[in-house]
C-alpha cells in the first residue's frame, strides 16, 4: 500500500472518531467523513469494504486505544490518587479544548441503536472492558481485592462518562470537578486501611 493510500485511510478513521465525538454515530456518514478528511470518494470501499460500519468500528478501536494508552501512562504514577486525577484531567482538557463540543466517541456508539451493525455495540463494550481492566489492575496493585478493584474501576469510568455528558450540557467543568473530588475521597477511604499502601486521608 502506498503512503498516500495509507494516509488517506488514516485520515478517514481519525475524521470518523472526531465526528463521533461531536455529532454521534447516526450523524457520522460516509459523506461527512469524506468532507472532513478530504479523502477521495473512491478510497472508501477500497480501504473499508465493510462500508460505514467498518469505518466506525475502526474509529471506536482507535479512540479506545488512545484512552487506554493514557490510562497506561497514568498507571506509572506511584500514587493511585495521582493516576486517577490524571484520568479526569485528560477528559477535562478534551472538553475545554473543544469548547465543550467533543464528548466520548465510545459513548456515542454505545447509546445509539445500531440494528444494522450490532458489532458496534460489542466493540464499545470491549473498549469499556479494556479500560476497566486497566484501572482495576491499578487498584489491585495498591492493595484492593480483585472484586473491589473491578467495581471501583467500573464506577470511575461511569462517573467520568456521566460527567462528560453533564459538562457538555452545562458548558462547564463543574460536574467533572465534582466527580473527580468524590472519586478521590472514595479512593482515600478504600485505600486507607490497606496494609503497606502508605495512603491515608489528605490533610
Amino acid at each position: 500500500m502506498s503512503s498516500r493510500k495509507s494516509d488517506s485511510r488514516e485520515r478517514m478513521v481519525l475524521s470518523a472518531a472526531a465526528l463521533l465525538r461531536e455529532h454521534g454515530a447516526a450523524a457520522t456518514s460516509i459523506d461527512r467523513v469524506l468532507a472532513h478528511s478530504g479523502a477521495p470518494r473512491g478510497s472508501v470501499y477500497h480501504h473499508f469494504p465493510g462500508g460505514r460500519a467498518q469505518l466506525i468500528d475502526e474509529a471506536v478501536a482507535l479512540a479506545g486505544d488512545f484512552i487506554a494508552g493514557r490510562i497506561d501512562a497514568a498507571m506509572q504514577a506511584e500514587n493511585p490518587l495521582e493516576a486517577i486525577d490524571a484520568f479526569f484531567t485528560l477528559w477535562r482538557h478534551r472538553l475545554v479544548d473543544s469548547d465543550f463540543r467533543a464528548g466520548c466517541p465510545i459513548v456515542a456508539v454505545a447509546v445509539e441503536t445500531n440494528d444494522e451493525a450490532p458489532q458496534l455495540a460489542r466493540s464499545a463494550a470491549a473498549v469499556f472492558a479494556r479500560w476497566q481492566e486497566a484501572l482495576a489492575a491499578l487498584f489491585v496493585r495498591h492493595g484492593l481485592s480483585e472484586d473491589r478493584g473491578r467495581r471501583l474501576a467500573a464506577f470511575v469510568i461511569a462517573a467520568v462518562e456521566g460527567a462528560v455528558i453533564m459538562c457538555r450540557a452545562e458548558r462547564s467543568t463543574a460536574p467533572m470537578d465534582a466527580a473527580a473530588a468524590e472519586i478521590q475521597d472514595l479512593l482515600v477511604h478504600a485505600l486507607r486501611d490497606q496494609p503497606g499502601t502508605g495512603h491515608g486521608p489528605r490533610p
